[in-house]
């Protein structure tokens, strides 16, 4: 029993095992095809960029193997995967960061980041031949730190890209936009705190480290498995997990829309005043209006996997003159305007369906987080959906 446990625990196999998994998580990302749009762009930069770095930590865990039969090796163990958690902090940080606002992304500084990380990080692999004590800590000490501020400035950097990613939610109506929020920021937290616990576990007795190596291939695994889930969410061309996607006559359509578009505005700007804009304006307004009726008739604001995109495009128009039409002419945004129709339906269905749960009731009127649906019930009628069923509809009567 003692030698399975061994076994299992043996530090070479839990190499081998990092080695591969990096490996082929790496290749199984590179494999994954994205389209070439505005949209899709900075999701592909960032996935090629995981992949490259998954494939530099099976080549430093590699390395490490080879030299397994060097003294101290513990210890040389512990300070490359030190280096591997290093790197990947600077580059994961720089991709999640990416996928959310790649404005905020300065391509020299990223590289000026991750050239220092990777200069002392090549000054602590070489101090471990140096026979001078404190020569040796002092490039630890200062790899740590390194380590350590680069991990609150990207944190710093994370927060303000994602407070200004929450700001734009609240302009802009797409629940499918907040769960990737949610995933992004959950997932760069799991992949903060894996990257600090190196530090621990450097400080633990010999022997520890080979827990942490397997507990990083496995978050390797989650972290590529939800990057690929993630990806999927945003129907592109997945083409090594068959995912379906635009074809090449919806990219072609959709260049001829952008290209009459582009010419009937300039052909309006030659001869166009002022009064004329503002009728054209009043025109589109008349027209949004309809196409808006007609879509609460068919209570199409119940379908709550619709894009703003899919959205604007069932109107007849585009998401910009959508956000412009609320603001000017309703007074509020479409995200509230519709979810007040939500809450209208669910209101309704409480009381006419009541042998049906509430959890139905929420999923049918539109609402794919149930919580969401309770608080967002709550602070427009002023009561629970189930206080509301149990008054028959006069929640004061309680």
């Amino acid at each position: 029993m003692y030698g399975l446990v061994e076994l299992v625990f043996n530090l070479e196999l839990t190499l081998v095992i990092g080695i591969v998994t990096s490996f082929i998580l790496g290749f199984l990302l590179l494999l994954i095809k994205v389209p070439d749009t505005d949209y899709s762009r900075k999701i592909a930069r960032a996935k090629n960029t995981i992949s490259v770095c998954f494939f530099v930590c099976s080549f430093l865990m590699f390395t490490c193997l080879r030299h397994s039969g060097m003294p101290d090796y513990d210890r040389f163990s512990s300070l490359m995967m030190f280096v591997i958690t290093a790197v990947s902090s600077v580059v994961l940080s720089y991709s999640l960061i990416n996928v959310l606002e790649d404005e905020f992304i300065d391509i020299d500084k990223f590289y000026l980041n991750l050239g220092s990380v990777v200069v002392f990080s090549f000054l602590l692999m070489k101090s471990l031949n140096w026979d001078t004590v404190w020569a040796r800590n002092l490039v630890l000490y200062g790899g740590v730190v390194l380590f350590l501020a680069n991990c609150a400035a990207h944190v710093f950097l994370f927060r303000k890209v994602y407070a200004k990613c929450v700001m734009s939610l609240e302009q802009y109506y797409d629940e499918e936009y907040d769960q990737r929020l949610r995933w992004i920021k959950f997932c760069y937290v799991i992949m903060m705190l894996t990257q600090i616990f190196i530090l621990v576990y450097m400080l633990l007795p010999r022997g520890f480290m080979k827990i942490y190596i397997l507990w990083y291939s496995l978050f390797m695994l989650y972290f590529a498995a939800n990057f690929i889930s993630f990806l999927g969410s945003h129907k592109l061309m997945l083409d090594a997990f068959a995912y379906k996607t635009l074809s090449g006559q919806d990219l072609k359509r959709k260049l001829d829309e952008s290209r009459k578009r582009k010419n009937l505005q300039t052909g309006q700007e030659k001869e166009a005043d002022v009064p004329e804009l503002q009728d054209n304006t009043e025109i589109e307004f008349q027209k949004l209006e309809k196409a808006l009726a007609k879509w609460v008739e068919q209570k199409n604001f119940r379908e709550y996997d619709r894009t703003r995109d899919q959205i604007a495009e069932e109107l007849n128009t585009t998401k910009e003159f959508l956000h412009f039409y609320f603001i000017n002419k309703v007074g509020v945004d479409f995200r509230t305007w519709r979810t007040n129709l939500r809450i209208e339906e669910a209101k309704r269905l409480l009381l006419e369906k009541k042998d049906a749960s509430i959890n139905i009731i929420a999923e049918v009127s539109g609402f794919s987080d149930k919580s969401n649906f309770h608080r967002q019930f709550v602070k427009i009628v002023g009561c629970s959906p189930k206080q509301w069923r149990e008054s028959g509809g006069n929640p004061a009567q309680i």
